[in-house]
């Protein structure tokens, strides 16, 4: 038993440059913040550090909630675990072969992507079922054995099994899967029907071997956390985030790593989601810029998109996983994104980063090269004394001294030129991270405020809009730890997808609502067994439709009344219309079909009140300090107003030039701009376009 009750849940975004904490104190209904440079060579000390700062401690939480990068950073770096692939015979290769697509037909030096798992490693079983699932050749378990030694000899530390259409008849997965684990106890074992269930072979395969991939790693990490807690007198709930933006528990997460690739992001849309049905918004791009990454994710229509595929590393080179997701588009550039010359004396801008060690060069811990934090340090868009509160002091001299040699010297410019122009390509770059979430869903970022959030978010947010002619920029509270508060408000979740090909004409509600009913009563009994008591269940059901004739499908949220009502013809205009919007077109006379059915089951979880704001005048009572910051090489260095976040009250309006500082983050007013503080303290800011 411990001395005091626990009574505070606390959440950990671990990123590349900085762990943000936010710990909800249940009984004071107040938030409270932490944060610190991340520990690559150990993580826990980085969250440990955090809760501390904080002012708190894991023996007085009953809910530790966690998004991690783990897991994509090992896909990215290619540092996980030497795994080996069973499949059926025939199919060893498709996982190189792929989709045979060729992003830039006329680069001559164009690489496709390359297997996680190497050719020798692929070993193939000579069984097989139909399409139906029905077994054509028996599983054999002498030919298991055969591989097990050569997987012996070989020191495989990881194994992912996928036979062909195990989604229908997961029955010789199950077996293979039974025969290695008693053969080899302590390997990572995963197969891909427990992490997939829809149709497509090379996804299905890339999907599993990933998992595999990661596994050991990932499953080390959590347990290294759960020994943590363990010595911390931690007697709560341990969950981590998915890619979904819900959260599930962390035995779940050991066996299914790759549903929480996006973990840390994902937080983040869910939180924008919250924030934007508290303001009344329907419509919303969420930007996060961090200290490495920069990432986006819309909300329509009070809903977060969501994708079932996604290119792991990029569409050109990456590798695809088949899961649900937030779909969430990423670029490497943060605010320690290295600014370079390349070949031309070209300008580049990341994607490599200075991380938190050695970090960049104000921080004084021993780097050498310019980033975006020293160009904003060297434009005035950040303080010298008050970064992260004044916890951490930063070089000014050292910021410009690097920028002049590496940067302005070479190209025959002021310093203040060279740092303005890291930042304005840095900001045409993420804005490309926003058109990817947006037009290639059909949408146009002109119609959507943007929520910009993380360390380096608020800097840089009004510089994306105006690339995108985006008219509204809403920085919410804490954004320097807007992910962590998203992990408080996000609910358990669990999703599953089957695939089930009919037409339109032959859908079965019945049939289909027992494989639904199945579906969600697995769902719910996994969220009931959590170690945290959730409220209410909540579901939602969806199908993955196309024309017929056609190769690909789209999603579509199907209401519970217009499924119970057996309703084909509003199944079909929801199509019709989720088409007309994704490609331009639509027809309400093609023939539809229906390629998969999902279900998505939730279980609400508490949620922290937003409390409002004490009304103010319409100019701050509190008096600026000023500062010279340097705004654009037209107008070269301005007197701008330098406001305190927790001086400001709602209804306070800001012309730019001026700048607002928070513990993590500071928010830029360009001329031309202006503020408004709305009744939950959010900064919200007309963004002065030409078109507006």
């Amino acid at each position: 038993m411990h001395s005091r009750q626990a009574d505070s849940r606390v959440a950990a975004d671990v990123g590349g440059t900085f762990t943000d904490i936010a710990i909800f104190d249940e009984k004071t209904g107040l938030i409270k913040l932490g944060k610190c440079l991340t520990t690559p060579a150990h993580l826990i000390d980085g969250i440990n550090d955090g809760v501390e700062k904080a002012g708190s401690s894991f023996d007085q939480a009953n809910l530790f909630l966690h998004g991690t990068t783990t897991a994509i950073n090992t896909l990215l770096e290619r540092t996980g675990a030497r795994t080996a692939l069973v499949t059926t015979r025939g199919f060893r290769d498709i996982y190189e072969i792929g989709r045979i697509n060729r992003p830039e037909a006329y680069n001559l030096f164009f690489q496709k992507h390359k297997p996680l798992i190497e050719r020798a490693l692929r070993f193939e079983v000579d069984e097989r079922l139909y399409g139906s699932g029905e077994v054509l050749k028996e599983l054999s378990e002498e030919e298991l054995a055969d591989i097990a030694d050569k997987l012996e000899v070989e020191n495989v530390d990881s194994l992912a099994i996928m036979f062909m259409h195990s989604y229908r008849n997961p029955d010789h997965e199950i077996r293979a899967k039974q025969f290695f684990e008693k053969r080899f106890p302590a390997m990572y074992i995963t197969a891909s029907h427990e992490l997939s269930q829809e149709y497509r072979e090379y996804e299905r395969t890339s999907t599993v071997a990933a998992n595999a991939y990661v596994g050991p790693r990932v499953r080390s990490y959590l347990r290294e956390i759960v020994a943590h807690l363990e010595q911390k007198k931690f007697g709560g709930g341990f969950l981590i985030v998915q890619s979904t933006g819900g959260l599930y528990d962390v035995e779940s997460a050991q066996k299914e790593c790759i549903r929480m690739l996006e973990s840390g992001p994902a937080a983040g849309v869910i939180g924008t989601r919250e924030l934007c049905r508290s303001m009344g918004v329907r419509d919303a791009i969420a930007f996060d810029m961090g200290g490495t990454t920069a990432k986006s994710g819309v909300i329509l229509d009070g809903n977060v998109l969501m994708t079932s595929n996604s290119m792991i590393g990029g569409y050109a080179e990456g590798l695809p996983v088949q899961i649900p997701m937030i779909d969430i588009q990423e670029v490497g550039t943060g605010g320690g994104s290295i600014a370079r010359l390349a070949a031309g004396d070209s300008l580049r801008v990341g994607p490599q980063s200075a991380g938190s060690v050695p970090g960049p060069v104000c921080y004084g811990l021993g780097g050498q090269e310019p980033t975006v934090t020293d160009a904003n340090l060297i434009l005035g868009r950040l303080s010298e004394t008050r970064f992260l509160g004044g916890d951490m002091r930063l070089d000014a001299n050292a910021a410009r001294k690097a920028m002049q040699e590496r940067i302005g010297d070479k190209l025959g410019l002021s310093v203040e030129a060279a740092a303005e122009g890291v930042i304005r390509i840095a900001a045409v770059t993420m804005s490309n991270v926003v058109q990817r979430v947006t037009t290639e869903r059909g949408l146009d970022a002109r119609d959507f405020p943007m929520v910009a959030f993380g360390g380096a978010g608020p800097l840089h947010a009004v510089l994306v809009a105006r690339e995108l002619q985006m008219p509204r920029v809403i920085i919410p509270n804490a954004p320097g730890h807007f992910s962590a508060y998203g992990m408080l408000v996000a609910d358990l979740r669990r999703d599953y997808v089957r695939t089930r090909f009919t037409s339109l004409e032959a859908f079965d509600f019945v049939e289909v609502n027992k494989l639904y009913l199945a579906m969600e009563a697995k769902g719910e009994d996994e969220i009931r067994r959590a170690a945290v008591k959730a409220g209410e269940i909540k579901i939602e059901r969806g199908l993955d439709m196309r024309y017929v004739g056609q190769e690909h499908a789209v999603s579509v949220d199907i209401p519970v009344e217009v499924f119970n009502a057996h309703d084909l013809a509003a199944i079909k205009r929801l199509f019709d219309a989720v088409h007309l919007k994704r490609y331009g077109y639509c027809s309400d006379k093609e023939r539809a079909e229906v390629v998969s059915i999902r279900t998505s089951i939730s279980g609400e979880m508490p949620k922290p009140t937003v409390s409002e704001l004490v009304p103010g005048a319409s100019e701050p009572e509190v008096a600026p300090s000023r500062r010279p910051v340097y705004f654009t090489a037209e107008d070269g260095w301005q007197d701008a107003r330098v406001y305190q976040r927790q001086d400001l009250r709602r209804g306070n309006r800001i012309a730019g030039p001026a700048l607002v500082e928070e513990y993590a983050s500071t928010t830029v007013i360009f001329p031309g701009d202006e503020l408004t503080v709305d009744k939950f303290g959010n900064l919200v800011i007309e963004v002065a376009n030409d078109e507006n």
